[in-house]
Parts: structure tokens; C-alpha cells; sequence
């Protein structure tokens, strides 16, 4: 028809438990990795019960679903330094309300020089420390705000 536009994106689901989880897919990899805990919270700092965070880095993939307190958690490999950029994970976020999902990354707190340098955390000024996960007694802390006071930088994919 003229003069119509595109037809909005409109959000569908989640379905996250319909067919998940699948055996250890917390988990990428078989021996021993560095845990990663965190939550993810809405605008109100609400834990965000049904929401799905995937993690990327080489050839390892993990998902966990979030649990009704909104937390999540890995078990990966630490990856080496790219180039100017300091080593990081990618992750993905899946939720109720987004139309796409979210791109964001971990960076990680004893890489202190590297992390200096990274281009991306450059980029992310003053709000570089949502992109930093801490150190909680050899496990991992990194916590997702969708919105609001603290909001986690997000890339544009």
C-alpha cells in the first residue's frame, strides 16, 4: 500500500523456559574457567525474573536464563588482549519489553593497565565502571541495568 512504512517491531515472548536449560549450558568450559555472577535489573533497580544473558568470546558460547531473583552465572575462560582492545566478554541480553537484544561487555578488574588503553571503555567515559566486573573473592561480579541510575553501557549492534 502507499504512503505505509515499515511494520513496527513488536516484542514477542519470552519463551526462555519453554525449551531451556539445556545440560551445563552455563558452562563454556570443560575444567576450570572463571565464574561469573551477577543480576539483571530493570529501570526501578528490579530484578528482571525471565530475562535470558548469553556470553561470547573465540569459540566459547554460554546462556543462563535469569532466576526469579534475576541472577545469572557463567563459568568461562579468560580470554588474551586483542590488539588495543583489553581482554572482555561479549554478552547479550534477551528480555521482556526489548525489541532486540542488547550488546554490552565485561571487562576484567586485574587488567587494570589493559583496560586503560581499551578503546571501548575510552568510549565509555565516566560510565566505563558498568563495563568492569568485580572482584568478590575469586568470583566474578557483574551486574546488568537495563535503565536508570548506574544503566550498563550498552553497543550498538
Amino acid at each position: 500500500m502507499a504512503g505505509q512504512g515499515p511494520t513496527p517491531s513488536q516484542t514477542v515472548g519470552p519463551f526462555f523456559g519453554f525449551a531451556m536449560p539445556f545440560p551445563d549450558d552455563t558452562r563454556a568450559v570443560s575444567g576450570d574457567g572463571v565464574r561469573i555472577e551477577g543480576q539483571l535489573l530493570d529501570g526501578a533497580g528490579e530484578p528482571v525474573p525471565d530475562g535470558l544473558i548469553e556470553v561470547w568470546q573465540g569459540e566459547e558460547f554460554a546462556r543462563c536464563r535469569t532466576d526469579p531473583e534475576g541472577v545469572f552465572h557463567f563459568v568461562v575462560s579468560k580470554p588474551p588482549a586483542n590488539g588495543s582492545h583489553a581482554p572482555h566478554l561479549e554478552l547479550y541480553v534477551f528480555a521482556r519489553g526489548l525489541l532486540r537484544q542488547l550488546a554490552t561487555r565485561l571487562y576484567f578488574p586485574d587488567e587494570e593497565a589493559a583496560n586503560a588503553a581499551d578503546p571501548a571503555l575510552e568510549l565509555a567515559g565516566d560510565r566505563r565502571g558498568t563495563l568492569v566486573a568485580r572482584d568478590e573473592g575469586g568470583i566474578l561480579r557483574f551486574d546488568i541495568r537495563l535503565q536508570g541510575e548506574g544503566e550498563t553501557v550498552f553497543f550498538e549492534l
